[in-house]
């Protein structure tokens, strides 16, 4: 099958040709681009002239003439020629200043009260572990100092184990268990219980019993002043 187009009209016949004219073109314009040479431009026969002649003008000072004078200041007043002196008839009531001093015996009654309100100190229950000077259980006064808390524990389990008594409704119904008992030895060397803490009353009723059999002490010191000393021991009922 032949071509419809006439090949005389194809553009892409002289293609090669226009693509070398062109380049040969362009390596033309290149060298006279790289050969051009340019020139600075020579500004000395230019001169440019600054007209400074308005420096040298003199302003010329100008004064205000036939202006009046500032008005003279007013003069001092006139003293008066004489002075009158009027009498005060009017009588003055001086009030009295009582006196703030206070003399020595109202000094010596307000230091009193002040060293009365100092030594009044506020009690504080001191525990067994931390006091000084443990109250004394009878018999333990001739302990050495550093063993009269032995003694005092020695001589508490010996009175509950010499007034223990298993009570019978406990022994009916069974109940056992432990009672914690914490009690105040007061200042006066007396007992007093706290608080108590049972699994039953009835052992309650019982541990409450033997506390409340401890004889008279004398009392535990802090500082060397009686104090209350507290104390928290268990009692344990255990059936066999």
């Amino acid at each position: 099958m032949e071509p419809k187009k006439n090949p005389n009209v194809d553009p892409k016949r002289n293609s090669a040709i226009f693509f070398q004219l062109g380049l040969a073109a362009i390596v033309v314009l290149t060298y006279f681009a790289i050969e051009l040479k340019t020139y600075e431009k020579d500004l000395s026969g230019l001169t440019s002239k600054i007209d400074n002649s308005f420096l040298d003008e003199e302003v010329p000072i100008t004064q205000q003439l036939n202006q009046p004078p500032p008005p003279p200041p007013p003069p001092p007043p006139a003293a008066p020629e004489i002075i009158k002196v009027v009498e005060d008839k009017k009588e003055i009531i001086e009030t009295k200043v009582q006196s703030t001093e206070t003399n020595q015996a109202e000094v010596v009654v307000k230091a009193e009260k002040v060293v009365v309100a100092i030594e009044d100190e506020p009690e504080v229950d001191v525990p067994f572990a931390i006091i000084e000077d443990v109250p004394l259980f009878p018999g333990c006064e001739g302990v050495p100092k550093d063993k009269r808390k032995d003694c005092f524990q020695e001589k508490i389990q010996n009175h509950i184990k010499k007034n223990f008594q298993y009570p019978e409704a406990a022994l009916d119904a069974g109940h056992q268990g432990r009672v914690f008992v914490s009690f105040v030895i007061e200042k006066d060397g007396s007992v007093t219980i706290a608080n108590m803490r049972a699994p039953y009353p009835t052992l309650e009723k019982e541990a409450q019993r033997i506390m409340s059999k401890l004889p008279k002490m004398i009392p535990g010191k802090q500082r060397g002043k009686p104090v209350r000393m507290t104390m928290s021991i268990p009692i344990t009922f255990k059936l066999n």
